[in-house]
């Protein structure tokens, strides 16, 4: 995962770009937000709460991109310049074959396929450019929201793997069929 600058991908409506500290405000949203964050378990430390907060963790992603361990872009609608949302590959294998995906938006844009259309970006991404042979995804067993995108999108539950770290998670997994 050497890449001289962050990778920006466009699909029809969107941009997923890399996420500036002037996002600051709108990740301090997605990160806070009770409807959005009601599925996730965020230990104390991990958890955003001032807009100072909200830099650090840009700093963080930055970093962990630079260090070949996360790729987390902003959504955004194209010719927009306001953050929607945000997806990310990270929690990568140790042979870099498997990443899981993770991803956020604004209640006010759910339920337009954004999300959709910027989950199958970051999944060709990471099977064609980073030559992933499996990505995961971990979601609250009742975020049926989030199962579904997932389905939708060719994902399987996991029935018979458990989350060492949540037991409210349900695991998914999107195999890359030309491997």
């Amino acid at each position: 995962m050497n890449f001289k600058s962050f990778p920006e991908i466009k699909s029809e409506r969107l941009i997923l770009r890399k996420i500036e500290e002037s996002d600051a405000a709108v990740i301090l949203y997605l990160r806070s937000d009770e409807t959005i964050n009601q599925f996730i378990e965020r230990p104390e430390h991990r958890k955003t709460k001032t807009v100072a907060q909200a830099i650090q963790f840009i700093s963080e992603i930055t970093e962990n991109f630079r260090n070949s361990k996360s790729l987390t872009w902003g959504i955004l609608y194209k010719n927009e310049p306001q953050l929607i949302g945000s997806i990310c590959l990270w929690n990568f294998s140790e042979n870099n074959t498997i990443a899981e995906v993770g991803y956020d938006l604004n209640p006010a844009f759910q339920n337009k396929g954004i999300m959709t259309e910027a989950l199958k970006c970051v999944v060709k991404f990471g099977f064609n450019e980073l030559e992933l042979d499996k990505i995961e995804a971990f979601t609250h067993h009742k975020n049926e929201s989030s199962k579904k995108l997932l389905e939708k999108n060719g994902f399987h539950f996991m029935e018979n793997r458990k989350d060492q770290n949540n037991d409210s998670n349900s695991i998914y997994e999107l195999v890359n069929s030309q491997r």
